[in-house]
């Protein structure tokens, strides 16, 4: 029987590796159908945090004594407002490459956070990851390595959170994982809503068009006639079956991600993450969402290999 549960591990932790390289597909749908990734994700995680409260509705109890989970859900909102908008407007895989650079950050991080100082090898790590960001970023068209555009910026900024969050899953370890997952999956919601709204109010973000019907009359009765609007109906209809897809998806991967996790070394469980580069590189090149050049391929070859070398010096440090 024992002789399973790795390969059950190693196939929970590739089933989140997929979903995730392969959501910037329908994030993409649901763009083109008119609602923005910013507005995609407060409604993907409002779902998720609904049915994640009816699965454990004791998650929401540890907030007040382990007010860090604040923290934790605010550098999650970002990583999937970065993540999730960056891979719907951008080249995916650079998209993927720059967000992969979450080990470097965490690096950073660290030193800053919890005063761990850096190896000679962690540098070597450190150095190899940055020249492969150079690589990736430059483009024949541009004179120095530097972002092209937001989705280059949200890709960084969100793969910066990324290791924010880890930072605080490390420091919050010792507290229930329904009470990380509640402020991990809220923190998608609260953040993205909270930033579509100000976005949309500074023309950032264009108007759902669904919004731009307007209200008959207010209250109750000009609600209930815009909700039945044919146009507003069928409009979310259009929507709806991303959406809950999209929610499933990332709350059975989340578990995955859980069960694999806890059941492998922190080396093996980088390294079958890793796979999330080349699901969401191969559909992406394959459905024309990417170009691949050799620059991005170097490049984030090197971006990959600092990566897997971390999480092998990390678990080195573990078993000494």
């Amino acid at each position: 029987m024992t002789t399973h549960r790795p390969a059950l591990a190693v196939s929970a932790l590739t089933l989140n590796a997929l979903v995730w390289g392969l959501s910037w597909w329908p994030l993409r749908q649901l763009d083109a159908d008119g609602l923005h990734p910013l507005w995609t994700t407060a409604c993907v995680f409002t779902l998720a945090t609904v049915a994640l409260t009816f699965i454990s509705p004791s998650g929401w109890g540890h907030f007040k004594q382990h007010p860090q989970l604040w923290w934790l859900m605010v550098a999650s909102g970002l990583t999937n407002i970065g993540f999730n908008w960056a891979v719907t407007t951008g080249d995916v895989v650079r998209v993927v490459l720059l967000f992969y650079l979450m080990p470097t950050w965490s690096l950073l991080l660290a030193w800053w956070l919890l005063d761990e100082r850096p190896t000679r090898g962690a540098l070597a790590r450190l150095g190899l990851a940055l020249l492969g960001v150079v690589l990736v970023l430059k483009t024949p068209e541009s004179a120095w390595p530097l972002p092209q555009d937001l989705s280059d910026v949200l890709a960084l900024l969100g793969g910066f959170c990324f290791a924010l969050t880890n930072i605080w899953l490390l420091r919050l370890q010792h507290t229930p994982e329904s009470a990380r997952m509640v402020a991990m999956f809220s923190g998608g919601a609260l953040m993205a809503v909270a930033c579509a709204v100000l976005a949309t109010a500074a023309g950032v973000v264009p108007t759902a068009q669904v919004f731009a019907v307007p209200l008959e009359s207010h209250g109750v009765s000009g609600l209930l006639t815009w909700l039945t609007d044919a146009w507003v109906v069928e409009q979310v209809a259009t929507w709806a079956p991303w959406v809950l897809g999209l929610s499933a998806a990332f709350l059975v991967s989340n578990f995955a991600l859980q069960y694999g996790a806890a059941r492998l070394s922190a080396h093996t469980t980088a390294m079958v993450m890793m796979s999330e580069v080349v699901f969401a590189s191969v559909s992406s090149v394959a459905l024309g969402a990417s170009t691949l050049t050799w620059r991005v391929g170097l490049g984030g070859g090197m971006i990959v290999l600092a990566a897997l070398l971390a999480s092998q010096a990390h678990t080195d440090k573990n078993h000494a």
